[in-house]
């Protein structure tokens, strides 16, 4: 397909990969595995737009162990691993032939050859958010009108479903959210007592639970956290994420009869809004789900492993698929656009795999406002400690005043007492980021030699 007509052409001259250790403030169950740090990735991308000049782009994005590949034979250091060589064989898949083509064209162009999808899907997606962010500087342009007026030349040559659908109207007709609603993660390690104190300090409204694995056990926690949301949040809304821990879908049956048939889960049933990814990702799109399709929402998140995912989800009763910038923005607007063309009940979510302070939680937060999703997961302040230095920290507060904050202590955080963050500050040009991290807090990306294995344990 050749490129598309009104979006400029650019050349990648330069992609530099770097990172730096992450560690948590408290540990982070998901699954099987629990982490207390992880190393967060920083890429730069020098891009130059024909005829029009050129300009550093910049991204970031955690590297989350036993995430993106949860193979049983691979320890935690190697799944970061793995993370490491997508990026660097990304960054020199984008380099190897200095051509000239659209932001997304590059995009298009890279098939990953590494093993899982999901994980060598990692390295192009950070990749392509910054070329974005270089192409969007060039242009002078913010976020929401590069991205609506598809300066990065999306079309449907990997989303064949699409052919026909009118994207660049599409895209031009979205209307970007001022602001943002936050969804509280209720991690497997939070107890009723730590959400009973958030919520006397938050006026949060949205809530994700994490889901273990154990239908008798996971109900009973339910009724206990339920217990705490409809004395202290009476209108909430609440989300499931099973994280692959249910075997198949007469698993998230039984767990869905223990919900129905528990009066102290009455309130919680009417409050749920969908059941995110609890299939294995081996076993989530072998069989249709049947009757639990019928009974509550299902989307996928681990299984969005490839254009083909939603559609092929969506046959086996599926009804929605998860946004997240570690897994490719363009696939997420492609997906948006699919919810848009095959209507509801199709929607897309916002989740976040602990989105850091800085370029990452801004750039997540201006594509879930571009796409028009009202609320997101946004629980990597919670865990993070924030910023790479006090100079950073500065630096973001001083670009971004409204969606930052100084607290009472001094620390710069994200600005969520309002239970919203607000989509305004991320309005200047280039991805949504007016302020670059420390680089002295940065080192050249690690070869992957599994050496990362500090702060995760099974």
């Amino acid at each position: 397909m050749s490129a598309h007509p009104a979006a400029p052409r650019l050349q990648i001259r330069a992609i530099e990969l770097y990172e730096r250790p992450v560690r948590f403030v408290k540990p982070f169950r998901f699954g099987a595995v629990t982490v207390e740090a992880a190393p967060q990735s920083f890429v730069r991308a020098l891009v130059a737009v024909e005829g029009q000049g050129e300009a550093w782009g910049a991204t970031a994005e955690m590297m989350m162990p036993k995430w993106f590949d949860k193979r049983p034979d691979r320890s935690p250091a190697q799944t970061v691993d793995g993370l490491r060589r997508s990026l660097i064989e990304a960054r020199d898949a984008y380099l190897s032939d200095g051509r000239l083509d659209t932001a997304f064209g590059h995009h298009a162009a890279y098939s990953p050859a590494l093993e899982p999808k999901l994980a060598a899907a990692f390295g192009p997606a950070q990749i392509d958010k910054a070329v974005l962010d270089g192409l969007l500087r060039v242009l002078g342009l913010n976020a929401f009108d590069g991205l609506g007026g598809n300066v990065a030349g999306l079309d449907a040559r990997l989303a064949p479903d699409l052919a026909g659908f009118e994207l660049d109207g599409f895209l031009r007709g979205l209307t970007p959210l001022g602001e943002v609603e936050l969804r509280h993660t209720v991690g497997l390690l939070d107890k009723a007592e730590d959400l009973r104190a958030l919520l006397e300090q938050a006026p949060l409204r949205w809530f994700k639970i994490k889901l273990g694995g154990d239908a008798a056990a996971d109900a009973d926690r339910l009724a206990e956290l339920a217990g705490v949301l409809e004395t202290t949040a009476p209108d909430y809304r609440a989300t499931l994420d099973g994280n692959e821990q249910y075997r198949d879908a007469a698993h998230v049956a039984e767990l869905l009869d223990r919900i129905d048939a528990s009066p102290a889960l009455a309130g919680f049933r009417r409050a749920l809004a969908y059941l995110e990814q609890p299939i294995a990702r081996e076993a989530a799109l072998a069989r249709p789900l049947g009757s639990v399709a019928e009974r509550v929402p299902v989307i996928i998140d681990e299984s969005d492993d490839g254009y083909d995912a939603f559609p092929r989800a969506r046959v086996l009763g599926y009804r929605g698929v998860s946004s997240k910038s570690c897994k490719g923005l363009y696939k997420a607007m492609l997906n948006r656009a699919r919810c848009a063309a095959w209507g509801p009940p199709h929607f897309i979510s916002a989740e976040d795999l602990t989105c850091q302070a800085g370029l990452s939680v801004q750039q997540d937060t201006a594509l879930v406002a571009f796409l028009g999703i009202p609320h997101a997961e946004r629980n990597g302040h919670q865990y993070g400690g924030g910023f790479g230095s006090a100079a950073e920290a500065d630096a973001f507060l001083a670009a971004h005043p409204g969606f930052y904050e100084r607290r009472a202590d001094g620390a710069v955080r994200l600005a969520t007492g309002s239970g919203r963050l607000p989509t305004s500050p991320l309005r200047g040009p280039g991805f949504a980021s007016s302020a670059g991290p420390d680089r002295a807090t940065l080192s050249p990306l690690s070869n992957p030699t599994s050496a990362f294995s500090e702060g995760v344990h099974p």
